[in-house]
């Protein structure tokens, strides 16, 4: 299986850093996603195709090389949204009632 070329820079120290930077100038949509897919790529029940996709999106989320660069004002995030969007699409069905509570929590804290 291949696998996308940008899943090899991710790391969860790194997310967890362009989160907060993305936090404050992308705004809560699109840390929403990236931690509706995080929450369930940890899943036991997610399989490996779905985590590879999640790790993707998440990685090209993370990468500061971007089709859009991320310092563009707002428009700077359109393309880590629609691949965010993308892989939401892709592995729905294990983004659960769970996966979306425990994301509440984290954005209550957050925002």
């Amino acid at each position: 299986m291949q696998t996308l070329p940008a899943i090899h820079h991710y790391s969860e120290p790194r997310f967890r850093e362009e989160l907060a930077r993305a936090a404050r100038a992308a705004g809560r949509e699109v840390i929403e996603k990236a931690l509706w897919l995080f929450f369930a790529a940890r899943r036991p029940e997610t399989p490996r195709w779905a985590k590879v996709t999640v790790y993707g999106a998440l990685a090209y989320f993370i990468v500061p090389l971007d089709a859009i660069p991320d310092l563009a004002p707002i428009a700077g995030y359109t393309d880590d949204l629609s691949v965010l969007a993308f892989a939401v699409c892709t592995v729905a069905t294990y983004i659960d009632d769970g996966v979306k509570a425990r994301t509440r929590r984290v954005l209550a804290r957050w925002f």
